[in-house]
């Protein structure tokens, strides 16, 4: 297990810590409402990660395979949600004025990856690389996997979120706080197109 959990963070560490979805996501919420306010949607974002890796370790991925359309519809959908949250980022007022915005919730992190097709692609694509029929105990070792991919991708979010939270208090004013959330309504836009077109 040793061997592969090094290959494995191999693996995940530039998928999970290079700019996604999830991390400008989660930067930009801990740069509006600080680190402590993205703790729920971080919470229900690795939920879901956890129970969809795991089901796409024990088989869901050939459901996929017979209905591919799913994998249209949810990159469809997983563009205009995060499209959304890049609109309201963009749009949004001075980091201060909290009274019509509000932090991220349990469930928005759930719907941000299940609205998430790349994320059910790189999951496939670890499953591939590190569980082969002749794995010895492969529940044990879907189970493995499931956790190092989520905790990993924890880790890195939250690291993204006390980046963000740290920014903020570079641009504390409402002039360059405004400047801010547009920045990352901007790459988060950048992002939403990226998941549609590639």
């Amino acid at each position: 297990m040793t061997q592969t959990f090094l290959a494995l963070i191999t693996f995940l560490f530039p998928l999970a810590y290079s700019p996604g979805p999830g991390n400008v996501f989660f930067a930009a919420n801990g740069a509006y409402f600080g680190f402590k306010a993205t703790i729920p949607a971080n919470t229900g974002y690795h939920l879901a990660t956890f129970a969809i890796t795991a089901a796409i370790g024990f088989g869901f991925v050939a459901a996929m395979d017979l209905v591919p359309q799913i994998f249209v519809a949810m990159k469809l959908a997983g563009s205009a949600y995060v499209l959304w949250l890049a609109w309201k980022l963009f749009t949004a007022d001075a980091l201060n004025d909290r009274q019509t915005a509000r932090p991220a919730t349990l469930w928005d992190g759930i719907i941000l990856l299940v609205l998430n097709p790349k994320a059910y692609v790189i999951i496939a694509l670890m499953f591939t690389q590190f569980l082969t029929s002749d794995t010895n105990n492969q529940t044990g070792t879907v189970l493995f996997i499931t956790a190092v991919f989520t905790l990993n991708n924890l880790i890195a979010f939250s690291l993204w979120a006390l980046l963000g939270d740290r920014i903020a208090k570079v641009f504390h004013s409402p002039h360059s706080a405004r400047r801010l959330n547009r920045a990352f309504g901007a790459i988060l836009a950048a992002v939403a197109l990226w998941m549609l077109v590639a």
